[in-house]
């Protein structure tokens, strides 16, 4: 008989497991936060404990790029302040007053650069706020959250320009270092950072600014470098000049423009003697500002348009950005008196192909868009008429000799670098740009070799910036012809007297072969920086770092043979002015001042100046078509490079967007 079935088959759980689970514990720091009260906490919310704060310092922090380019920093700093403590305490005994300027001249060099790589690494921290605009689910996933408009446009500021003010702050000790020489008091150096926080604050809200808008994506990262390299310069070539016509301060050296540039507010700050404010009452109104207290109105009119940009941002955060208002269904005026149909439209009027299809799209699709070609032809227009009209003022005696030199080498310059920047940024996202959107694809199952292919991508943007081109040239140019001319019977000639070794020499305001020489030298320039521009949008699998990587290369190769041309044009006879036409920069300077750029040439000749300088004109004609011959060499020997290895380069970054 079987005993009847009294137990269960299964074990009893523990009394213990019975008990309902108990809540999980929160963490102490949100008691700590439960505790505070709702205003702080609220103002924590968005700063440091905003979510899109935390989000962008975390994971950024983790990026080998960012901590290379904070050792970088830091890195650069020491070496420079180790540069020149060394130089400047050379010697068996110094007294306490050479320690002093030595310690002067060290922060004077440390605050420069430190300015000059805040201007530098602002834009490339605040690149990814206005690429975010090329992703749109990103702003209806944040728009979808609990955080108001001031949170989302904040934690994005304060997120990223997080590692900018932490570079500041970690180069502090080494600018403390200098007192201990003596000769640097503690307010400089605080007024110093507060100028270059004060500039990295309002790149990162006109970043933002940008972002939140939503007219333009990565692209408008370039928009964004041009923007701030064009105003720097602009500035400085204005006070410049303003301070050739002694339109300066009353009983100072400063101008109106110093109160707007960060590096002329830190030269006044640095050179008060030669460079000062005026005294305080000399001036009233808006001129006491500008004019008394130059850093202070720099520091505060900087803060001030920076709150302005985040409070206007945070009213167009939810409203789409600019790019709603205004819109209407059909063909706005504007492009119908250029022909042009409807943005999206699918037919247009068919056009004629050249001989290399690559070429022919690459040079047409630029132009493609209304804006675009509104920007090239003002640009082209609006520099062509400034080159007749500083012709003309200098013909009716407006401008004086050296006043229209200044304003002739000023234009080039800021023309020849706008220029090239427009290269960079084209070539530089011409392959990425296609990979990402899939046309490479396309166009690799038609019979286009690559060859052909980079062949053509480079003819195309050539073939783009020639108009632009012609700007310098034409300026520079149009001066050479006119002297060439006589000056066309101006009072008081064109040209000018330099002084040679106390010896007096006549000189042209400009070298007549300017129109010949220069346009040997920039055409392949930009064609090399146009070439390393396609071989980093090759390699990179987007536009964002494409145009990065291009513009740290072009800019310090730039930089170094600019300044080594530069340098060897003015002290090395006969070769010099063969070496300084390698840089369009200093070939230009050369052009329009060639006994301060061809010293060593025109005071050794031997025999007279006037031999001298006819033999450094000679040297630099030289210069040119070699120089032209190197970088026609460079751009071939990286474009056979990128035919070779082209098909590799293309399989390896398959698929990536």
């Amino acid at each position: 008989m079987h005993r009847p079935f009294t137990h269960s088959p299964f074990p009893t759980p523990h009394p213990r497991l019975l008990t309902p689970f108990p809540e999980p514990t929160p963490p102490l720091r949100l008691y700590h936060l439960a505790a505070m009260p709702a205003i702080l906490r609220w103002l924590l919310r968005l700063g440091p404990t905003n979510p899109i704060t935390v989000r962008l310092v975390q994971n950024a922090s983790r990026r080998p790029r960012h901590f290379y380019i904070r050792a970088g920093y830091l890195a650069v700093l020491i070496v420079v302040l180790l540069w020149s403590l060394l130089i400047n305490t050379s010697g068996d005994s110094l007294s306490y007053r050479q320690l002093a300027e030595a310690g002067a001249k060290s922060f004077t060099y440390i605050a420069y650069l430190q300015i000059i790589l805040i201007c530098i690494l602002a834009p490339v921290f605040m690149a990814g706020a206005i690429a975010q605009e090329s992703h749109p689910r990103t702003w209806e996933v944040l728009l979808t959250t609990p955080m108001n408009d001031t949170q989302i446009v904040l934690g994005n500021l304060l997120g990223r320009l997080f590692f900018i003010l932490a570079l500041l702050v970690c180069s502090l000790p080494l600018m403390a270092l200098t007192q201990y020489f003596g000769g640097v008091p503690g307010a400089a150096i605080f007024k110093s950072y507060l100028i270059a926080a004060a500039a990295a604050v309002c790149v990162g809200s006109i970043a933002i600014s940008l972002s939140v808008s939503r007219l333009a994506g990565k692209r408008a990262v370039f928009a964004f470098y041009v923007a701030v390299v064009s105003y720097l310069a602009i500035t400085i070539a204005i006070d410049r000049y303003l301070v050739s016509i002694n339109k300066v301060a009353p009983s100072g050296g400063i101008t109106w423009m110093t109160a707007v540039n960060p590096f002329l507010a830190l030269h006044s700050l640095l050179n008060p003697s030669s460079y000062g404010p005026s005294p305080a009452g000399t001036t009233s109104g808006l001129a006491s500002w500008f004019l008394e207290s130059p850093v202070s109105t720099f520091c505060a009119g900087t803060f001030g348009l920076s709150a302005l940009l985040v409070g206007l941002s945070t009213f167009t955060v939810r409203a789409g950005g600019l790019q709603t208002l205004g819109t209407d269904g059909g063909i706005p005026w504007y492009r119908r008196l250029f022909g042009l149909g409807a943005a999206g439209a699918e037919h247009r009027p068919p056009r004629a192909v050249s001989h290399n299809p690559i070429a022919w799209r690459e040079a047409s699709a630029r132009n493609a868009t209304l804006g675009r070609s509104i920007a090239r032809w003002s640009f082209v227009g609006t520099g062509l008429i400034f080159g007749l009209l500083l012709l003309f003022f200098f013909h009716t005696g407006s401008l004086a000799i050296n006043e229209f030199q200044l304003a002739l080498i000023a234009t080039v310059w800021g023309e020849v670098a706008v220029i090239t920047l427009v290269a960079i940024n084209m070539a530089a996202t011409a392959v990425s740009r296609e990979r990402e959107d899939g046309t490479l694809d396309l166009i690799l199952t038609t019979p286009i070799t690559p060859g052909a292919y980079l062949k053509g991508k480079l003819q195309g943007l050539i073939a783009y910036l020639l108009p632009m081109l012609a700007v310098p040239v034409g300026t520079l140019g149009l001066a050479g012809v006119y002297v060439l001319f006589g000056g066309l019977e101006r009072a008081g000639g064109v040209m000018r007297d330099a002084t040679v070794l106390t010896t007096k020499l006549s000189v042209p305001v400009v070298l007549p072969e300017a129109a010949i020489l220069l346009p040997l030298v920039i055409v392949p320039f930009i064609a090399f920086c146009a070439m390393v521009g396609l071989q980093w949008s090759l390699k990179s699998k987007g536009t964002l770092g494409s145009v990065v990587s291009t513009v740290a290369v072009v800019g310090i190769a730039s930089l170094v043979i600019g300044l080594c041309a530069f340098k060897a044009g003015e002290s090395l006879p006969v070769v010099g002015p063969v070496l300084n036409a390698m840089s369009p920069a200093t070939l230009a300077f050369s052009l329009v001042y060639p006994v301060e750029g061809l010293f060593d040439t025109v005071s050794d000749s031997g025999g007279s100046l006037s031999s001298g300088l006819t033999t450094a004109r000679f040297s630099l004609a030289v210069g040119a078509l070699i120089a032209g011959a190197v970088y026609v060499g460079i751009v071939y020997a990286i474009h056979m490079n990128m035919v070779r290895t082209f098909d590799f380069t293309v399989r390896k970054l398959a698929g990536t967007n």
